[in-house]
């Protein structure tokens, strides 16, 4: 089925946030956006509003649209709320996990514990997102894997506008991964599961809260989510 022109709009305009191309602050000025894509202002306008509804973009007063900034705080709320979701998708998702799928999201934390050595924060991000929708993707709740996609885009957008670091949480993640695998493989209650994953999203938070806090933190790893 062919896309309509709103949803390729849409598509264009969210993956140019999501990569930087358009920063914070960026003002998407309607002319100006259709001359660089070919697309009236119609489709344009409609995906602008849609992507305020998901929180990347904000229009303000005597301004109008931008690209949504965050501070450290946007980033901590986010994580917090991540937790809920991801703990529930985490405990509903386990049991449909085979031994084939447990190995592959294991061997995917083999990669991020292997990129801990010569660290490279991008490489390791890509890897920490591979790892949680390894497990998301056998979610039987379509809507609730619509929510975390959605948040997950948010988080990115806020960690690359923000450059937030937390010492340490890389290695203590990758840790709390195979504690999760583990607790899947044997079959471990389902709100065992959900605590267990709600608490390694919340130690995020936790990290990034007592970073602002300290004016002793030296940046050296990338909070993993």
């Amino acid at each position: 089925m062919k896309e309509s022109k709103a949803e390729l709009s849409y598509e264009l305009l969210r993956s140019r946030i999501l990569d930087g191309t358009y920063g914070p602050g960026y003002r998407l000025v309607m002319d100006q956006l259709a001359r660089e894509t070919g697309v009236s202002t119609i489709p344009l306008r409609e995906a602008v509003r849609r992507l305020q509804s998901e929180g990347l973009v904000e229009v303000v007063r005597n301004i109008g649209a931008r690209v949504a900034a965050f501070d450290a705080a946007q980033v901590e709320h986010t994580l917090n709320i991540l937790a809920r979701l991801e703990g529930y998708a985490t405990a509903i998702s386990a049991p449909l996990m085979k031994p084939r799928h447990i190995e592959i999201s294991r061997e995917i934390n083999q990669r991020m514990a292997a990129a801990l050595e010569e660290f490279d924060p991008a490489s390791f991000t890509a890897l920490n997102r591979q790892f949680h929708f390894s497990i998301y993707e056998h979610c039987p709740d379509d809507h609730l894997c619509v929510l975390l996609e959605s948040q997950w885009a948010r988080l990115d957008h806020m960690r690359r506008s923000t450059f937030t670091y937390v010492p340490g949480r890389a290695r203590r993640s990758v840790a709390e991964h195979d504690h999760m695998l583990d607790l899947i493989a044997m079959g471990a209650e389902g709100a065992e599961i959900e605590r267990v994953a709600c608490a390694h999203k919340i130690a995020t938070a936790d990290a990034l809260h007592n970073a602002q806090h300290s004016a002793h933190v030296t940046p050296q790893q990338p909070a993993a989510r």
